[in-house]
């Protein structure tokens, strides 16, 4: 067992050797996904590039290592696990579950892609579409939890999420030169706070949304998690309702603010990625990138950077080119 070093009193804590033992637990579990570092100018960019590859690992996004963090650091009950998902998270807790032989029951919205629910299927797990949105998902996952004993994986607000997804940036760090920035898209802050209180300052952590979705970016405004409208082409990767507080209190502590997507600008990073490099990224997965095309985010000369591709669970025939 893990224990996370965390204070509850001022900022939940996700400690650097928390992060590093955690790595040490799943290593054995997930992929060590490949980072591909470049000069930039495939993008239009006169900035060095290093872009890591998540869409790689294990059920198609960064999701798995939270999933077998959880996994391997608690005990379940007979009704095993169960987890609301706008996809990623479902299918990684499909996955995981299926590998340590434990019982899962994933709940989903109507938004998600077929191919996500699909994927989860076969892994093993009940599927549940319920409601219209994550949140609607997330409160007949909670209701099911209470009706059978399952244990619940939540699927960003959890010291063991956090401290898998930090797994990340632990990994891209020794894969390559010195970072000066990062660019992550965001849904519930799971990704991001993990990165960081990972980071810790020591390199620019800047999250990226979607105009529809701006849970991190309102709460920041705001000085809280705050509850917003989602409607966004992203919306069952980046979807939350509102920013997990562990997240938000990582990003007030550590991070570098935010910028907003459009949904056009998404899709054309998509159709960049996969037309320049074959890499078939999911709307959420190419949102980072989205970022730098669109100048939602304006590098400063030489700044060093890092793209996340943290998704890519789509149906391939949405690609063009």
């Amino acid at each position: 067992m893990i224990s996370p070093e965390i204070s509850h009193e001022i900022t939940p804590k996700i400690a650097p050797e928390a992060i590093r033992q955690t790595y040490s637990l799943i290593q054995p579990h997930i992929r060590q996904t490949p980072v591909i570092n470049m000069d930039g100018a495939e993008f239009g960019l006169t900035n060095p590039v290093s872009l890591k590859l998540e869409l790689f690992q294990h059920s198609g996004s960064f999701k798995a290592r939270g999933a077998f963090t959880n996994l391997l650091t608690r005990s379940f009950p007979e009704a095993g696990v169960a987890a609301a998902s706008g996809g990623n998270h479902g299918a990684a807790v499909a996955f995981a579950a299926r590998k340590l032989n434990v019982p899962a029951n994933i709940f989903v919205p109507s938004i998600s892609s077929p191919a996500k629910i699909e994927l989860i299927r076969q892994a093993g797990a009940n599927v549940h579409v319920e409601g219209d949105r994550y949140a609607d998902a997330l409160a007949f996952c909670e209701a099911f939890q209470a009706q059978t004993g399952a244990d619940g994986i939540h699927a960003y607000d959890a010291p063991e999420t956090l401290l898998g997804q930090a797994t990340t940036g632990l990994e891209w760090q020794n894969q390559t030169d010195t970072l000066d920035t990062v660019l992550v898209a965001v849904g519930g802050g799971g990704l991001i706070g993990g990165l960081a209180n990972w980071f810790q300052g020591r390199v620019n952590v800047i999250g990226v949304e979607p105009e529809g979705a701006s849970a991190l970016h309102q709460a920041l405004d705001a000085g809280a998690p705050t509850d917003v409208d989602v409607n966004s082409l992203a919306a069952d990767s980046l979807g939350a309702r509102r920013i997990g507080q562990l997240g938000f209190d990582a990003m007030k502590a550590y991070g570098s603010g935010t910028v907003l997507v459009s949904d056009n600008a998404i899709r054309q990073a998509q159709t960049r990625l996969w037309q320049t490099m074959r890499i078939a990224a999911e709307p959420g997965g190419a949102a980072a990138l989205a970022a730098l095309l669109s100048g939602a985010y304006t590098p400063a000369p030489q700044e060093r950077l890092g793209i996340l591709v943290c998704g890519g669970n789509l149906d391939p025939a949405t690609l063009t080119g």
